[in-house]
């Protein structure tokens, strides 16, 4: 069963582990309850560079991506000490959907887990299960926030290629840029729309 946990209180990305062996993370938590996302470094980039994408279009050019700021920036990316151990949901992303309440001033992020199936013989399955989706909301200045940590969480492990952000190995690299992607976040619009419908 899907969840939404409304207006989240703590939003954080972090990285787990040494560089090239790092898992990442999404923390949030509010009064209703805790959410530990894990996903891809790619996922994460990805996620960060669409949220950048709407605050610019929302603010009709006032804020801009981090990494144009002059300076540099500070931000913290681990989990508060008081995070629970035991979250209320943990979960694999296999994709976001993230959309814009214009009602709220809220960004509404949907996270889907997925599950691996492996067969003998066969290519490993993804599964995604929409069902149990963690829904959350958070509001501008967390989503600014949110992209300054998830820069300085990427940028903390092994050089990127400058087009597609994937990690360099040091050998030739496949850029998907170049050469096609997958969809790995999905945007929802009218959201607005469809809550006063319902």
């Amino acid at each position: 069963m899907s969840v939404d946990l409304g207006v989240v209180s703590i939003l954080g990305a972090e990285a787990v582990g040494q560089p090239g062996q790092r898992r990442f993370r999404l923390f949030v938590r509010n009064a209703r309850g805790s959410a530990v996302m894990w996903m891809e470094k790619e996922q994460l980039n990805s996620l960060a560079l669409t949220i950048d994408r709407f605050l610019a279009q929302l603010t009709e050019g006032q804020v801009l991506r981090i990494e144009a700021q002059a300076g540099g920036f500070h931000s913290s990316s681990s989990l508060p000490a008081d995070f629970p151990n035991a979250p209320d949901h943990e979960l694999q992303v296999g994709r976001f959907i993230l959309g814009y309440d214009e009602t709220n001033k809220t960004f509404v992020l949907s996270a889907v887990p997925m599950d691996v199936r492996l067969e003998l013989g066969q290519e490993p399955e993804l599964l995604l299960r929409e069902e149990d989706a963690v829904a959350f909301r958070f509001t501008q200045h967390q989503a600014q926030n949110l992209t300054i940590t998830v820069t300085s969480v990427v940028s903390g492990g092994r050089p990127v290629c400058p087009l597609c952000r994937t990690p360099l190995e040091g050998g030739p690299h496949a850029c998907v840029k170049q050469n096609g992607h997958r969809e790995i976040l999905q945007i929802q619009r009218g959201l607005a729309d469809e809550d006063e419908e319902e």
